[in-house]
């Protein structure tokens, strides 16, 4: 049998034939990758170590692997099933095998540590001293150094780690899908926009119900019910429903919550350092809880006096209209509306027309021509993984418009997909198979779909969000370094976030929004007054919003730097690290911690406070293009050879110090959030 994963590809651009794909072909595949990769690293270990045959050599005898295991991951969690869940547990554990492999083998380590010494007298390039020193650091930081004992707990360690992450995405997935609300009554509908009723009642039908209207967890659902529905005890239902996700029952996420979190300490004391959260932040602009925190502080001090007084603005107003004394959880969002409505005459209903999907892409493709002449033309010749994908070619937009990328998008929510929004990979800049290739890019959403009657019309918040993951696509599309290990998205943590969160200010524009917010029926374009609503609107409530994210961010940083004792239940150490950030009454059973998958289904673990480390630099830096045009041709090239096209191949505080001239001030997040002048 022929398989796709192993076989070259035939296609354009050697694009994934997913039309081929099958479950069943990544079991097989991963088998003959790893048996590869292990030779790979027999013939490294026989060679003399030089960059060549160490650097590029360990990249060499992984690429395989790491693309299997990407394509296997990016569908797990972008169009899930019971075979591909099954053998989560089955792989995840033989590629961390691998890793351990080439981390704690010694003779490996001996030739990277020679490579290392004598770095200074190879006449590498800037790049390949880059690349030395970051895999030189991770032997360090991974365990090179151990004796056999610490090398075989390391080993079980990962192995586990490997299982339990994916298990609690899984679990986060099962029980938001097990929740569903189904109505019977038109008046219980009341306050909720048509958009929302009518994507309610096609849910319905599609589970053979058409005289109802059926809700969920998914944010397209959940995020209009809970902002615009008239009914208190219903949207007290579904925020119970939603915050109680995998706390108790059949998806009970706190046993895998202590089990992960211990495993980390442990594998961080194993490689010397006091905490996980110590050894995460080594490889972070901010290197130190300790600098976290003060950062993180920093911005509490100023937003804390205005969250508390906003959420007193929102009191008071719900009691003019006769709501309750006391604000729930519940009702913040149901009053924020209505108030945010009234000051500024502007309502998300108002808006969504001017927001059709189709128009909102054109939109950001015309940014990415004029920013970076780029050209993204859509085709329908390549294979996809669901229908709803959608494949682009992306070339430049004058000279000689050579290939840049692939670019996939994927927009809708279903039962298969995790919920967010997240860019990926299917394939990295740099070289597989002997040959350089361009980056295969996919942008994964979970916007409002289109129904039978209109369009798919996106919230505000929706659209930013599409502005966003486009940001960390052309990190990667543009990408232009000669080493996979250092390309695009390859970057600390609390630097990836700079690209798609400085995109988001575009969307704010009037110049940007002239470009695609057009009423999809009239075509008219949006109004100008209704713009500048729009742009005075988004300093509403910025307090409260920043209240939240810091709060993520200090629970993130508890959980990995002074994990709970056994006597301490997770809502009860929860309760205590939320406690002085706490604007609304606490709800039993409510969780922040069970469904938090950035930490615990991998990835973000003690890195959450990077995405407000990220929006202080993107609002730096966007004070520049307000200086100088927001499509200033000058300053976007800066933005791309300094950043964008230089991935990894440098510290991220040099890159931000080339493009921006001098250090970033942090203050320019409180300015431009109005919460210092």
């Amino acid at each position: 049998m022929t398989n796709p994963l192993l076989e070259p590809s035939q296609l354009k651009h050697a694009a994934l034939n997913f039309s081929e794909l099958k479950p069943e072909h990544f079991a097989p595949a991963m088998e003959q990758a790893l048996a590869t990769g292990r030779q790979r690293l027999e013939e490294l270990k026989a060679k003399p170590a030089s960059f060549e045959n160490t650097l590029r050599g360990l990249e060499h005898a992984s690429e395989e692997i790491e693309f299997i295991f990407g394509t296997f991951g990016n569908l797990l969690i972008a169009d899930a099933n019971e075979t591909l869940q099954s053998l989560a547990t089955e792989l995840g554990p033989k590629v961390a095998a691998f890793s351990n492999d080439v981390i704690l083998d010694p003779v490996i380590f001996a030739k990277v540590d020679e490579v290392f010494c004598n770095r200074k007298s190879l006449n590498l390039s800037a790049e390949q001293l880059q690349l030395v020193e970051k895999v030189h650091r991770e032997f360090s930081r991974s365990g090179a150094a151990l004796d056999p004992a610490g090398k075989l707990r390391l080993r079980e360690i990962d192995a586990r780690l490997s299982q339990l992450h994916p298990q609690f995405r899984d679990n986060v997935l099962k029980a938001t899908n097990s929740f569903e609300l189904w109505l019977s009554q038109e008046s219980d509908l009341a306050g909720l926009p048509e958009s929302a009723r009518v994507a309610a009642a096609e849910a319905a039908r599609a589970k053979g119900r058409p005289q109802e209207w059926l809700f969920t967890l998914h944010a397209p659902s959940l995020l209009p019910f809970l902002r615009f529905a008239d009914s208190r005890p219903l949207r007290e239902k579904m925020h119970r429903a939603f915050t109680s996700r995998a706390v108790d029952g059949p998806y009970n996420n706190e046993p895998l919550i202590r089990e992960i979190v211990d495993l980390a300490q442990e594998k961080a004391r194993l490689l010397g350092a006091p905490s996980f959260a110590h050894h995460a932040l080594q490889l972070r602009m901010a290197e130190t809880p300790e600098q976290v925190l003060q950062f993180l502080d920093r911005l509490r001090g100023a937003s804390m006096t205005a969250a508390r007084a906003e959420v007193a603005e929102v009191q008071a107003f719900a009691i003019s209209l006769g709501g309750p004394e006391q604000l729930q959880a519940w009702d913040m969002n149901y009053y924020s509306e209505k108030l945010k409505e009234q000051k500024y005459a502007i309502d998300e209903a108002s808006l969504r027309p001017y927001f059709q999907l189709e128009n909102v892409l054109d939109g950001v493709f015309e940014h990415a021509r004029r920013l970076f002449n780029l050209k993204f033309t859509e085709s329908k010749e390549y294979p996809v993984y669901h229908p709803e994908v959608r494949v682009f070619e992306v070339h430049r937009a004058q000279g000689q418009q050579e290939f840049v990328g692939l670019f996939y998008t994927d927009f809708f929510p279903r039962e298969s997909k995790g919920q967010g929004a997240w860019m990926t990979n299917f394939f990295e800049q740099g070289h597989f198979r002997q040959q350089k290739i361009r980056p295969h890019v996919s942008i994964v959403c979970n916007f409002t779909p289109p129904t039978d009657t209109q369009p798919s019309l996106l919230t505000f918040d929706e659209v930013k969000t599409l502005f966003h993951e486009f940001g960390h696509a052309l990190h990667s599309l543009l990408s232009n370094v000669q080493y996979r290990t250092l390309a695009g998205t390859n970057v600390y943590l609390d630097f990836v976030e700079l690209p798609s969160q400085i995109f988001e200010n575009w969307a704010e524009e009037e110049e940007s929004l002239k470009l695609f917010a057009h009423h999809f029926e009239t075509k008219e374009p949006i109004p100008l007054e209704l713009v500048a609503k729009l742009k005075r609107a988004q300093k509403f409530q910025t307090g409260y919003f920043a209240i939240r994210q810091l709060n993520f961010a200090y629970l993130d940083l508890a959980w990995f730097s002074n994990s709970p004792p056994p006597t301490q239940t997770m809502a009860e150490f929860e309760s205590e690290i939320t406690k002085p950030l706490r604007l609304l009454p606490e709800v039993p059973n409510s969780n922040i911690s069970a469904g938090f998958t950035h930490i615990f289904g991998g990835g973000y673990a003690s890195g959450y406070y990077s995405y407000k480390w990220a929006e202080a630099l993107d609002a730096d830096a966007f004070e520049l293009f307000l200086e100088r045009g927001i499509f200033d041709p000058e300053t976007a090239q800066r933005f791309e050879e300094c950043i964008l096209s230089k991935g990894g191949s440098d510290h991220p505080m040099r890159l931000y110090e080339k493009f921006r001239g001098r250090a970033p001030d942090p203050d320019a997040l409180l300015r431009r959030d109005g919460l210092i002048s």
